[in-house]
């Protein structure tokens, strides 16, 4: 009997090795299949154009704000019956407000949300901008704490709205956003003293306040009633209904009905000292070489009116105010090309990873991890065009001056001028869009603290140009300005080489930690 049971025995052994075999090699094939494709965000391409338009509009009001009132100041200090410097001094502390907000503003979005923040700094800027219209001649001090106010509501709109595209854009797509969206704030100094000339010549200094009440309204009336919450510590990739507080009034961008399944849990939500940033060595690099480049930008559209005037006497207050415009439309252009650059690099450096690995059998990495954060060079894929845009950058600031100082034919330091606004948004898009890379889940905290470091910078830059040029001329004035950029110009360099190793190194305590 024994014997006569054994093979039935072998059989039944050899069965069930053969399933173990079949349902090993069924699991190995299934590990080895790649995750089912997620999109980043739900929302669609318009979707994404929408809320993009929305939050450029919203951060067009940082630097109008306070562009808008420069032409008002002489008729402004007349009626005040105060001194011009005086009158200048709400200048400095907007610009002082104007760099400390962002860092209050931007921490509570990434933390409460971005919708409310979005429509309270708009609430705050309209209501600001109604007392303003309304002050009396006889409250210089009223003036004044009104423009603080006045900042405390605009400039935190930038933060904001790069936020909002950190949510809505995975890496390979967020040149493009953030190109676009970057048009609003850097068009807003070059478009704020065309506006504020006309409207202060034609209608008298308070309607330039009524203005900016009616657009603030405008847009914080869009935003109540279509604009979606998209941070993604309470909503993830925006299938995660927010709270009914956070929700528009009219919800027609993202979904209107849930499937269970398709809900991606939040990541969870970390409260961070902005400050504690700055500890970063490659985030602080970046916004020092950001903000130098940007102080230069600053000081060439601030003296565009007295370097004009000047240099070419046959110009009317309206024709200098037209002059603003080539380095507008040189930002516009440059908002537009760069940010498709950008995302042209990324997918180039993609392609070539995954091209090196598939020569490299010996390279176990998958196609699809090529991008993790652990894997992609995103400093190299941002900054690798940089050196060259910053070499025709700096040539041109210093060809604007001394066509400026040798009084040229007008065409000369114009179209400089639009290479410079070119130029100068490629290399402070690229800076802010790879901050945002550097710390995604900061995104609104991070772009705070880039605004408080260019506004610093820029400040100074403003406070000294009229002493520079005065002592040097235009000529010089750029020379200088350009050399300090080009100093400190192997920060590209080190960034490249340097970067991926602090960010490990940041990865690995974070993983320690928890």
């Amino acid at each position: 009997m024994t014997t006569a049971q054994q093979p039935v025995a072998n059989n039944d052994v050899a069965t069930k090795n053969t399933n173990a075999n079949a349902t090993d090699k069924q699991q190995a094939s299934q590990s080895t299949e790649p995750a089912p494709y997620r999109p980043y965000s739900i929302y669609s391409r318009k979707e994404k154009w929408f809320i993009v338009a929305v939050s450029g509009f919203a951060a067009l009001f940082s630097p109008l704000t306070a562009n808008i009132y420069f032409p008002a100041i002489p008729t402004i200090a007349n009626v005040f019956h105060k001194s011009t410097e005086l009158i200048n001094l709400t200048v400095t502390v907007y610009m002082v407000v104007q760099g400390i907000s962002p860092m209050f503003w931007g921490t509570l979005s990434d933390q409460w949300g971005r919708r409310p923040m979005f429509i309270g700094c708009m609430v705050v800027l309209a209501l600001a901008c109604v007392g303003l219209a309304l002050v009396p001649p006889n409250a210089y001090w009223l003036l004044m704490l009104l423009r603080c106010l006045q900042a405390a509501g605009s400039a935190s709109t930038v933060a904001l709205g790069a936020g909002v595209i950190a949510d809505i854009a995975a890496p390979a797509e967020r040149g493009t956003y953030f190109g676009m969206w970057s048009i609003g704030p850097m068009v807003g100094p070059c478009l704020g003293p065309v506006l504020g000339g006309v409207l202060a010549d034609k209608l008298g200094w308070r309607s330039i306040f009524w203005f900016l009440v009616i657009s603030a309204s405008v847009c914080a009336i869009v935003m109540v009633l279509l604009l979606p919450e998209t941070l993604r510590a309470m909503v993830g990739d925006g299938s995660i209904p927010p709270p009914k507080a956070y929700r528009p009034i009219i919800p027609v961008i993202g979904r209107t009905e849930q499937n269970p399944d398709d809900v991606v849990k939040p990541p969870k939500r970390t409260f961070a000292n902005p400050l504690l940033l700055f500890l970063f060595p490659d985030v602080t690099l970046c916004l020092f070489f950001n903000a130098l480049v940007y102080s230069e930008f600053y000081a060439v559209t601030a003296t565009i009116s007295t370097l004009f005037q000047s240099t070419y006497p046959f110009l009317t207050e309206t024709d200098v105010g037209l002059c603003f415009l080539a380095i507008g439309g040189g930002m516009l252009f440059g908002g537009l090309v760069n940010g498709k650059v950008l995302d042209w690099e990324y997918q180039r450096v993609k392609r070539n990873m995954i091209q090196k690995l598939e020569r490299d059998p010996e390279n176990k990495m998958r196609p699809q991890d090529v991008t993790k954060e652990e894997n992609f060079p995103i400093e190299y894929a941002r900054l690798r065009l940089m050196p060259i845009v910053f070499v025709v950058y700096a040539a041109a600031c210093i060809g604007y001056g001394w066509c400026l100082q040798s009084g040229v034919s007008i065409a000369g330091p114009l179209i400089l001028q639009i290479l410079i606004g070119w130029t100068g948004i490629a290399i402070m898009n690229s800076a802010q869009t790879l901050i945002v890379d550097l710390a995604p889940q900061h995104s609104s905290s991070i772009t705070a603290c880039n605004n408080i470091v260019r506004c610093v910078f820029g400040a100074v830059a403003v406070s000294v140009i009229d002493i520079v040029l005065e002592r040097l001329s235009a000529g010089w004035t750029y020379v200088l300005l350009s050399g300090i950029c080009v100093v400190f110009s192997p920060i590209i360099w080190i960034l490249v080489q340097w970067g991926p190793k602090w960010r490990a190194k940041r990865r690995a305590r974070r993983q320690a930690e928890a």
